[in-house]
């Protein structure tokens, strides 16, 4: 991958593909699932690990079937399913039918198989009367076998028996000391085992090895994404600038503009407008809200019907009221907004709870962090007024229906239905004449 992540931690849509494949594995009805770390180690196991799922560290990169050893096999009974983590675009439905499949023929190896167009660098798979005799890596493929479309996806189902028999019996045949997994479908057939063939979608081929592979799997998940919201009753403009991750929730009516990025556990509401360049993640975004152009929400909450930016920033733990209004170049964090309040351009808002129907002016900003190193909290009762350029140093509190004079810097409570002016006092010198300057000789 060109870079020092593991390739099993590289997001696909926002998911690692490690953590893609588990919830497939899991959903396909696994008892157990058992991950084989090695390089980045700990990086993996900080993904899986709180998955439930257990840990088994391979001490060499030696082979897929070194890998498979390393996951001590020979605790397990009854059927093994064998996956690469590198396959993110799996999905448990077509798990299910491989299992399904190899429980009707009563399999005791089982290897997934698909066709390709071009089957390229993949192992091919070899019949002999129908039934699966071997599996050839493409390197030692002879001319005939290259033209064998059929080919090895590297998923396996196998009984614990069988596995345990031959896999200690496969040996290294190769200048690196690799153990190959394939080299036990020759071995089981040479025993007088019957291994058969799951043909399934050319989709559980694709693995991704190099950056552009991961980008294709980025798309095509996206892309799956996006055409569900539509047959769902979402508009969305332009599919192919849209980027939805899979546990977001959209409601019908809602409009998607190009260049709109949901996230995590993001939930839409019916009938809302996303304008471009708008990224959403781990919010609730209510129904009726417009969310224009270029605005940035995480980990907050928009009540229904209000509008918010262009270009407002709502950060984490933000509660937007009804009706409300947060316009542009608005910042928000850790603030409750009452419903129906306003805060139109160029403000600040931090640690703070601003009552119904009050109007904030541009340029206020809370002051909440002191020199104690402390964040403090600024309320503000409802249907107050805020004159432009107000400077709350918290903890304070503004009464109901409390008007502040702009420019002000209050610093102290301010009663309810009162108004409170902080500003220097305005001198007028009429006729005024500046001093001449003075040069350096002159006294």
């Amino acid at each position: 991958m060109k870079n020092s992540l593991p390739k099993v931690v590289h997001p696909v849509a926002g998911r690692p593909m490690i953590e893609r494949v588990i919830h497939a594995v899991r959903e396909a009805g696994a008892d157990e699932v058992r991950v084989v770390v090695g390089y980045g180690e700990q990086l993996v196991r900080n993904i899986v690990e709180p998955m439930g799922v257990q840990c088994f560290r391979q001490e060499k990169q030696a082979g897929t079937a070194d890998a498979v050893r390393s996951a001590q096999p020979g605790s397990l009974r009854g059927r093994i399913l064998i996956l690469n983590g590198d396959h993110p675009l799996m999905e448990a439905e077509d798990l299910k039918l491989v299992i399904k499949e190899v429980l009707a023929l009563k399999s005791r190896l089982a290897v997934v198989t698909c066709e390709l167009e071009d089957p390229g660098s993949f192992g091919r798979i070899i019949r002999h009367n129908g039934s699966v005799k071997a599996i050839v890596e493409a390197k030692d493929a002879t001319h005939e076998s290259r033209k064998i479309r059929e080919i090895n996806t590297g998923i396996y189902m196998a009984h614990a028996d069988i596995l345990n028999e031959f896999l200690p019996q496969i040996q290294s045949r190769n200048k690196a000391g690799e153990f190959y997994l394939t080299d036990i479908v020759g071995l089981t057939v040479e025993a007088g085992h019957r291994v058969d063939a799951i043909v399934t979608s050319s989709r559980l081929s694709f693995g991704v090895n190099t950056q552009e592979e991961l980008a294709m799997a980025t798309q095509h998940a996206f892309a799956k994404k996006v055409s569900e919201l539509m047959e769902n009753g979402v508009i969305v403009m332009d599919p192919k600038t849209t980027y939805v991750e899979e546990k977001v929730e959209v409601a019908s009516g809602t409009t998607l503009f190009p260049n709109v990025f949901l996230r995590g556990e993001t939930r839409i509401g019916a009938m809302v407008v996303i304008e471009p360049g708008s990224f959403i993640v781990d919010s609730v975004i209510g129904e009726g809200v417009h969310i224009k152009a270029g605005s940035y929400i995480e980990s907050s909450e928009v009540g229904p019907r209000s509008e918010i930016g262009p270009y407002a920033h709502l950060r984490p733990d933000v509660t937007i009221g009804e009706e409300c209004k947060v316009g542009n170049f608005v910042e928000m964090k850790k603030v409750k907004f009452g419903n129906g309040a306003k805060a139109s351009h160029l403000t600040y808002l931090g640690d703070a709870e601003i009552g119904e129907g009050t109007n904030i002016g541009c340029g206020t900003i809370t002051c909440n962090y002191a020199v104690d190193k402390k964040k403090y909290v600024t309320k503000i009762g409802k249907n107050a007024f805020i004159g432009s350029d107000t400077q709350f140093v918290a903890p304070i509190t503004i009464g109901d229906d409390a008007i502040i004079g702009s420019g002000s810097t209050i610093t102290k409570d301010v009663p309810a239905k009162a108004l409170a002016v902080a500003r220097g006092k305005q001198v007028i010198i009429e006729n005024y004449k500046p001093s001449a300057p003075k040069g350096p000789d002159k006294k």
